[in-house]
């Protein structure tokens, strides 16, 4: 079943490199302002860390619009293409190098990518103003979370490999919900992190569950946001290239870094992010 997991997440980069690629060519001569070298170092920098356990849309949205690289309305759209395929990269490398029970990892990412779908539909109809106060409050609760994992609050203790009965049914049903807050800009990586572990599992299955239910959920949700057209295609493509060249590296020459300082200094600039985001939502 991992195997035909992984095989299915190689075709979804595949099909979904070709999609875009499409798209791009199509509108090459509409597109939006935008920096290539800002929005590819942004691409890169979040996504390195993202394989280090940072997160990447919390920063992403923090960059995106400190650089005003792209109008907000257009921000989780633009931040869910840009790291599609940077995503299904880390998915495909961490499914095949940390063992998980099949039955388990195949739930959660299905009902994951299913939420996804709910939530990109609905996603892209806002407006600009709710989308600012949507990703204010989702800054806030990602912001908690980390401060959560900073402190040791969330911390794994358990050695389960797999779920089965009640605790499945918790964890398939709260990763339908965090597949679709995700299409509003509320990283999944932290949130399925605390999920896990309160679950009594491993700390190391953490990372192809979480990898691997943004790899089946962004694909469909990026479809959407692609076919309305709710993204930003050169902040995207900017940011999906140096970003899946960044994921390889992270994996497999550094693998790992002190950390704790840096995300003291992402928390700082995702609070003042979110408090930006919330005040020009709420002026008419």
């Amino acid at each position: 079943m991992v195997t035909i997991l992984w095989i299915s997440l190689i075709l979804l980069a595949v099909l979904f490199s070709i999609y875009l690629t499409k798209d791009f060519i199509a509108h090459q001569h509409q597109l939006e302002e935008s920096n290539w070298i800002k929005v590819g170092l942004i691409g890169f920098v979040v996504n390195f860390f993202d394989v280090l356990g940072i997160g990447a849309f919390a920063p992403q949205t923090a960059l995106l619009k400190f650089t005003r690289q792209t109008r907000d309305k257009l921000i989780p759209g633009t931040m869910n293409v840009a790291n599609t395929i940077p995503v299904l990269l880390q998915a495909i490398i961490f499914i095949r190098v940390i063992e998980v029970e099949p039955m388990t990892l195949t739930i959660m990412l299905i009902t994951a990518a299913l939420g996804a779908i709910a939530g990109a539909r609905i996603i892209s109809r806002f407006s600009e103003n709710n989308i600012r106060l949507i990703m204010g409050f989702a800054l806030l609760i990602t912001v908690g979370f980390m401060i959560a994992r900073l402190l040791g609050i969330i911390h794994g203790e358990g050695n389960a490999i797999g779920l089965t009965g009640g605790k499945l049914f918790i964890a398939a049903s709260v990763n339908f919900l965090l597949g679709a807050l995700m299409t509003a800009g509320i990283g999944l990586y932290a949130p399925c992190m605390a999920l896990v572990f309160m679950l009594g599992m491993s700390p190391q299955v953490a990372f192809p569950i979480m990898m691997g239910s943004c790899a089946f959920l962004m694909p469909p949700a990026s479809y959407k946001f692609i076919q309305t057209g709710s993204y930003n295609r050169k902040a995207a493509i900017g940011m999906a290239i140096p970003g899946s060249i960044a994921v390889l590296i992270a994996a497999f020459i550094v693998k790992s870094l002190p950390l704790d300082t840096l995300r003291i200094v992402v928390i700082l600039v995702v609070v003042y992010t979110s408090f930006i985001m919330l005040r020009d939502g709420f002026k008419k």
